[in-house]
Formats: structure tokens, C-alpha cells, sequence
């Protein structure tokens, strides 16, 4: 059994007003970012995107797999049974994130599945904010969210009062990732900006900035 990964794409992206999959960042949309960074943690055989029934995403890897919400509008932890569903077979443990998680950190995937231990879940864990989209679960949960989403218990969170879960500080992790920038999720216009300029990626974009927010 292996290590694989699950990457979100399929939400409505309301307040970016544009798919975020598809936003290119440092020139290649962010979701070939994604896969191309998680590809370097685990076999890209074992990594699923899954998306919304008719979105259109940007071209991956063969290897990679796709899957489909079943039913649209709840959430991540419908993306995330898809993802499950598709992976339980060969993997004993995933990573979860989403496309708009450019800044993912390899070595921080890495750390997360050594420091899992025999908890179902490690999740990073800052004082105040738990952070499921950049958590390790294990494959064996799928009937705990299966669950979840028949009891229409849509919160990826309500998944830590169920199962054995280790909550990881994320202090401990910034050995790996210094600005812990794994854990950030690019929401809107101003995000995606400030990732840009901070990567060194705005130069050649800062006059796409009105015409993006319009």
C-alpha cells in the first residue's frame, strides 16, 4: 500500500469570479502546478483531481486520474469521498488539498505522512484554526464520510470528532515550509496578486490586473 493524493478543484470560485484550476501561476495553470508538485511526494498514478460534473480543466498528466462530484454544491467532503473512492484500493494514506494552493511545499506533504503515525487523520493545527485541506487521512475513513454526507453533515472538520485524529502544530512544521505558505488557499483577486508578487511572478501580469477584476 501506498501514498497517494486528492486535489480539490470542483468549487464555485465566487469570490475569485473565474475558475482558480485554471489560473496561471508562474506559467502553467494552477492546477498542473499542484499535480506537478505532489508528483514529487507520491506516484502520480496515485493522485486524483476531482472536479465538478462539467467543469473543464486544464490538461494533466495521463497517469493522473480524474473523478466527478456526485452530486453538486456540498462541498469539499463531496469532492473528497470521490477522491476516497477512487484511491481506497491501493493507498493506505492521502494528502487532501485544493488548486488554489499554489504554494504547496513538497517536503511539508512529506513531513505530514511520517508524522500520521497510527492516528486516522494528522492535521496541522495552529492554536485557534485546524487546516483540512493540507491534512493526511487515511483511505479507511471513506465509510466515516461516506456517513457524514448521508447525515448531510457537510463540514470536512465534523471528520476530526469521528475518527482518531492527531492535530500537528504547525510551529513543528516550519522547518519545511518557513512561511508555512502550504497552508494557504488563494480566495480572491488581492490573494492571487500578493502570491504572484511574492513568488516573482507579477511583473509581466500587473497589467492584466484591472481587466482580471473586471
Amino acid at each position: 500500500m501506498q501514498h497517494g493524493a486528492i486535489i480539490l478543484c470542483g468549487g464555485q470560485s465566487s469570490r475569485m469570479g473565474r475558475d482558480k484550476a485554471s489560473l496561471d501561476f508562474g506559467g502553467e495553470p494552477m492546477l498542473q502546478r499542484i499535480v506537478r508538485l505532489a508528483s514529487q511526494v507520491v506516484n502520480p498514478s496515485s493522485i486524483v483531481v476531482v472536479a465538478a460534473s462539467q467543469q473543464v480543466i486544464p490538461v494533466l498528466p495521463t497517469s493522473v486520474r480524474v473523478a466527478r462530484d456526485r452530486q453538486s454544491g456540498r462541498g469539499p467532503l463531496e469532492g473528497f469521498a470521490a477522491g476516497l473512492r477512487v484511491l481506497q484500493p491501493q493507498c493506505e494514506s492521502i494528502f487532501l488539498t485544493s488548486c488554489d494552493s499554489p504554494r504547496l511545499v513538497p517536503e511539508f506533504v512529506e513531513r505530514m505522512f511520517k508524522m500520521r503515525e497510527k492516528a486516522e487523520i494528522a492535521v496541522p493545527f495552529d492554536g485557534h484554526y485546524e487546516y483540512p485541506l493540507a491534512a493526511v487521512y487515511r483511505t479507511s475513513i471513506l465509510s466515516h464520510v461516506d456517513s457524514q454526507l448521508n447525515e448531510n453533515r457537510l463540514s470536512l472538520r465534523s471528520l476530526f470528532d469521528r475518527v482518531s485524529t492527531l492535530r500537528i502544530p504547525t510551529d513543528s512544521l516550519r522547518d519545511v515550509d518557513p512561511n508555512l505558505t502550504t497552508l494557504e488557499n488563494l480566495n480572491s483577486p488581492e490573494d492571487y496578486q500578493k502570491a504572484l508578487s511574492e513568488m516573482g511572478f507579477a511583473k509581466d501580469r500587473d497589467s492584466d490586473r484591472s481587466r482580471f477584476l473586471t
